[in-house]
């Protein structure tokens, strides 16, 4: 009897024994399906591509994301807002930038994207310090890049004619201006260049010149940012609706995200990427803007 009792409770410590182990091992198995999880969401390869205006913001931030998830590689290229949305429609790349809504591109099949608005960028017209004014009204802004006024002292300015520097047909920066600097006229021929950077150094070097420019490329006196109708050209009037020139950055998928994509795309909406990163790289959060607009170009309040 008492050799029964003594198996009897060896027999129960052994179950109890066997049951603790049983729950630690599910323990240790959630955990580990909770790192392989969270490690699948940090590593791996994505290739983002699309607009050259938005690669310096998304290369930075893809920089600073990598610097702390090593596992993580972010290949970002430029090639134009129609390759970002060309490309991630195919599927070719998991991110496509770009300055434009995807239903503005012909042939995008835009249903099958998903908008992420990362950013937004403010534009103005851009003169050589030369010329004599700091303001100029929206219908003699149309007047000056359709070439119906040719100098500058009919608006007050120096006697200087004027030149035009645009930009490409297939520029964003360019579609961005037309449409809401010029309501959609099209501008006379003038000097054409890509390159922001190039644009404000003729500006700078040539008497007359007027072209247009991202706020980002105001950093000195190299070139006058214009208000129009008296409203300067800041990121404050952008915010609240008051400066006409302004296009979203969009990053978009094909259909929501997941993975390393989605936790890329999460960093660069947390509020360290939009009140540090976006500001330093001279664009203006999304998340502070407080109007919004739709694909037709139609403004209202949040």
């Amino acid at each position: 009897m008492k050799n029964f009792k003594k198996y009897g409770l060896l027999l129960i410590i052994a179950t109890l024994v066997a049951f603790a182990a049983a729950c630690g091992n599910g323990s240790s198995t959630d955990e580990n399906a909770g790192d392989d999880k969270k490690g699948s969401e940090t590593s791996g390869s994505i290739v983002v591509s699309g607009s050259s205006a938005m690669q310096p913001l998304v290369a930075a931030a893809a920089e600073e994301f990598m610097a702390e998830n090593p596992d993580a590689d972010i290949q970002v290229n430029a090639g134009g807002s129609g390759t970002g949305l060309s490309q991630v429609s195919e599927g070719s790349v998991q991110i496509g930038n770009s300055d434009v809504f995807a239903e503005e591109k012909e042939g995008i099949p835009a249903d099958e994207l998903v908008d992420h608005k990362v950013a937004v960028v403010g534009m103005t017209a851009a003169v050589n310090p030369n010329v004599g004014i700091d303001d100029i009204s929206k219908e003699d802004l149309k007047k000056v890049f359709t070439g119906e006024i040719k100098n500058w002292k009919e608006l007050g300015g120096k006697d200087q004619k004027i030149t035009l520097v645009n930009r490409p047909d297939s520029s964003g920066t360019r579609a961005t201006f037309v449409k809401f600097g010029l309501d959609g006229e099209t501008p006379a021929e003038g000097i054409t260049e890509d390159s922001s950077n190039t644009v404000k150094k003729i500006i700078n070097e040539t008497d007359g010149a007027i072209g247009y420019l991202a706020f980002s490329y105001f950093t000195d006196d190299s070139v006058t940012p214009l208000a129009i109708d008296g409203v300067k050209a800041t990121d404050e009037n952008v915010q609240k609706g008051d400066f006409p020139i302004w296009a979203y950055e969009h990053s978009y998928t094909k259909g929501e995200p997941d993975g390393l994509a989605k936790t890329f795309l999460d960093y660069m909406m947390s509020e360290d990427v939009q009140t540090g990163l976006l500001k330093d790289q001279g664009y203006i959060a999304s998340t502070k803007m407080e109007v919004e607009r739709d694909a037709e170009g139609k403004q209202t309040k949040k």
